[in-house]
């Protein structure tokens, strides 16, 4: 039976009574104790990220405010119940990007291209379009289906992007507008001991798809690079 992480735990039950007391004047009240808690967090992403460094070439760390931006919103609560933070590759040569998503009961590791611009997005398509057989081997490649399951992202149309065909036999791919992999964690998991090192693996896991995703985000559809040497 693993121990359990004493510091994620704590961070859950503030996180929880955030949750019930969304509004600036409980959070000030309690700005002592977030903070010790932000700084364990650092910690802990740090750590992951210097592990990550000697498996792929990283940007920075990017951890998430906690602050909300209500600007455009309906809900107006103030804060984030979850904790977020992400490394970045280094670009333009590698592409994609490592999320973990800290929350009680909604706690997920993920990566890959959720808003790609329309010049990427066009060109991701493209690919599909002309060969879809290495992304299908990438996910059907037994590693992957373990972590993640599968490919997942919203439909940017409901039948076809304008130019493809909707009878294209990639067509569930083509009208993607993310693509994106996820793998969810329990509260139970996430206060193991061996939690961290679960992330360092499914950010591992997600290296063959970066890795082909990079490929085609530096390379025009002839194959050749896309930017001068």
């Amino acid at each position: 039976m693993p121990n359990k992480n004493i510091s994620l735990e704590t961070g859950f039950e503030f996180l929880k009574q955030l949750s019930r007391n969304n509004n600036r004047v409980w959070f000030s009240e309690h700005k002592k104790e977030y903070d010790a808690i932000a700084k364990e967090n650092k910690k802990f992403v740090e750590e992951i990220f210097s592990e990550m460094e000697f498996h792929d070439s990283l940007g920075q760390i990017h951890i998430l405010r906690i602050n909300r931006d209500i600007r455009f919103s309906k809900d107006k609560t103030p804060y984030k119940t979850n904790f977020g933070a992400g490394l970045s590759r280094k670009k333009p040569m590698l592409r994609g990007g490592y999320y973990m998503h800290l929350e009680p009961g909604n706690t997920f590791v993920g990566g890959g291209f959720w808003g790609p611009n329309n010049e990427d997005l066009l060109r991701i398509r493209k690919e599909f379009e002309i060969d879809d057989s290495q992304i299908k081997k990438i996910t059907s490649d037994k590693t992957f289906i373990k972590y993640f399951g599968e490919l997942k992202g919203e439909d940017g149309v409901k039948t076809a992007p304008k130019g493809f065909g909707k009878n294209h036999p990639a067509i569930d791919l083509i009208k993607k507008k993310q693509y994106v992999v996820m793998r969810k964690f329990s509260d139970k998991e996430v206060f193991s001991d061996s939690f961290q090192k679960e992330i360092i693996a499914t950010f591992l896991a997600m290296r063959p798809f970066f890795d082909y995703m990079s490929e085609v985000l530096t390379t025009n559809l002839n194959g050749e690079s896309v930017f001068k040497d």
